[in-house]
């Protein structure tokens, strides 16, 4: 995700409105919580692209990662094909090089997978300044159905970029001031919401026919989440501030109460319509994201197109999978997702992913996976 993200298709993560306020692959493995991470010496890429950095002294070989023999290397494998191009330092594109090759003259089995991360990659626990653990949130590619017309349900414009988006003013501003003849389509106000929040998503038209509404601008406001407040007001209970649930609460007020609580949220999102091309959205790398094993991180920390192990346990909100442990892509980032042990799962598209997605705020362990030399 980028600057929330100001440079693609994902402003905002469904964590911050919760925290602040495969296409081949199948899920990461539920694991029972594991022992806390103890201070690791932090690995940072070279800051010259293309100068190798020697392995630090605390790599480990894959094999030796907790839950490593019951990953899926297969789906991982594929999910690293797919990404890996995002690299830009040499070690890691002639490690991609070397993958991709191996998938156009073989027919790589599950083993073969296994041992081909094995014997290229040592991997490198991240470290938070303090040895606790991080934090694992989700995001997904909304589906919504839209209107080429208002009507009473539908009446929430989806606005182009204006001259100046920078000038428009906050959310309740653009929303008072909005044109009919300015709007893409038209959209439940609640759904228009999360659409702003996720960044992009795919929009259903009353004849069939579909789009992408794909981020064009922001108005430059600081985003507010509004799940603390709704929490602190006794709209929602306190361990009940899901993406569900404030969604269900706007759909249930709509009108001027979930005006009023969208309203503390100044941030607003402009939009540009594309087709529906039936894959994944791009993240900030330019490379479409592979559902469950693609994440946002924090680019101080991480690089696009590095590969990485994540352990996340010990979700506590409503409904939350116990446990997120696999290999997954740095392809994304956003101004929510910060610090070296922080990553944003992109789950998928559709009301699944975003029920999934809105459930995640799980203690965060990772590893970088670091060519060998």
């Amino acid at each position: 995700m980028s600057i929330l993200r100001q440079v693609g298709a994902w402003p905002l993560t469904l964590a911050s409105v919760l925290a602040a306020a495969a296409c081949s692959t199948g899920p990461m493995t539920p694991v029972a919580p594991a022992a806390p991470q103890t201070g690791p010496v932090p690995y940072t890429p070279s800051p010259t692209p293309g100068v190798p950095q020697p392995t630090p002294s605390n790599a480990l070989s894959p094999a030796v990662l907790p839950g490593w023999s019951a990953e899926d290397h297969l789906a991982a494998f594929r999910a690293y094909l797919d990404g890996c191009g995002a690299a830009r330092d040499t070690a890691p594109r002639a490690v991609c090089g070397r993958a991709k090759a191996m998938a156009t003259t073989t027919t790589v089995t599950p083993s073969d997978a296994r041992a081909f991360f094995e014997a290229s990659f040592s991997a490198v626990p991240a470290a938070t300044a303090d040895g606790r653990p991080g934090l694992l949130t989700s995001y997904f590619a909304p589906e919504y159905p839209a209107r080429r017309r208002p009507d009473a349900e539908f009446s929430a414009p989806v606005l182009p970029k204006p001259a100046n988006p920078r000038g428009a003013g906050d959310r309740a501003y653009i929303e008072s001031a909005a044109r009919p003849d300015q709007a893409l389509a038209w959209m439940r106000a609640e759904d228009l919401f999360f659409l702003q929040i996720q960044g992009s998503g795919y929009l259903t038209f009353e004849d069939g026919t579909r789009g992408r509404a794909a981020y064009a601008a922001d108005n430059g406001k600081p985003f507010v989440g509004i799940a603390r407040p709704m929490a602190q007001q006794g709209l929602l209970p306190q361990n009940g501030t899901s993406g569900d649930a404030i969604r269900g609460w706007l759909a249930t007020h709509r009108g001027y109460e979930a005006q009023a609580v969208m309203a503390l949220n100044p941030r607003y999102i402009f939009f540009r319509l594309d087709g529906d091309d039936d894959g994944h959205p791009a993240g900030a790398a330019g490379i479409p994201l592979t559902e469950r094993r693609a994440i946002a991180v924090d680019p101080a920390h991480w690089r696009y197109g590095e590969l990485v192990w994540l352990e996340a346990d010990g979700g506590n909100l409503r409904g939350a999978t116990a446990s997120y442990r696999g290999l997954a892509m740095a392809l994304d980032t956003g101004s929510a997702i910060r610090g070296p042990v922080r990553a944003d799962l992109y789950m998928g598209r559709g009301d699944a992913a975003g029920a999934e997605a809105g459930t995640v705020r799980h203690p965060l362990r990772m590893w970088r996976l670091v060519p060998k030399g």
